[in-house]
């Protein structure tokens, strides 16, 4: 049996173990017997913090999402100028898809598409990378013209995740970063102001 760690901690551990057995085995096909036992903790322990599979689910959902999008926040607002946090931004992305997989295959795997609550978690997710990345895309165009391009250039960046991850590509992070940033910024800089 672990030690006895202060609630945080112990919530925090059950979590990232969590994330790695889902990961693994899907939602469905998890047990919360499972992650238990890989937690090393009883179940009534797993529930006390937690209370179902399925808010266990939607709350690793949620960190990692915020997880995401803290360190892409971070990244762009360090950067020096527009193309700069482009590529800081998608550097980080797929650093984070590449260092993380478990992470990225929990938040953006086939299985959170078909329930729609977990679906309705990872919009959620979708749209704060696209709050993120709309004030960025400077080109005189109206908010719902920026959001509509926000939104590629996050549909664009977990493509490229999804294709590398569901076949083990082991695609360098930084090559990818730079290529993906290369595509976008390039389309960015050909957008026509909207007319007045």
């Amino acid at each position: 049996m672990a030690n006895r760690l202060p609630a945080a901690r112990r919530r925090r551990q059950l979590l990232g173990v969590a994330l790695e057995v889902f990961a693994a085995h899907g939602f469905h096909a998890t047990s919360m017997d499972q992650v238990a036992e890989a937690a090393g903790v009883t179940k009534p322990v797993l529930y006390q913090h937690f209370g179902s599979k399925r808010r266990l689910y939607l709350e690793l959902l949620e960190d990692v999402g915020q997880q995401l999008s803290d360190a892409i926040a971070k990244a762009t607002a360090a950067a020096t100028g527009p193309r700069e946090q482009v590529a800081a931004g998608f550097g980080t992305y797929f650093r984070f898809v590449s260092e993380h997989r478990s992470a990225f295959t929990l938040l953006f795997g086939g299985g959170t598409r078909r329930d729609e609550e977990f679906a309705d978690a990872v919009r959620r997710v979708e749209e704060n990378f696209a709050d993120l990345i709309g004030p960025l895309i400077e080109a005189g165009i109206d908010d719902e013209h920026r959001r509509l391009l926000a939104h590629g250039i996050v549909g664009l960046a977990e493509g490229v995740g999804r294709h590398s991850v569901a076949n083990s590509l082991g695609l360098d992070p930084d090559v990818a970063a730079s290529w993906i940033a290369e595509l976008s910024w390039a389309g960015l800089r050909g957008l026509r102001p909207d007319p007045s």
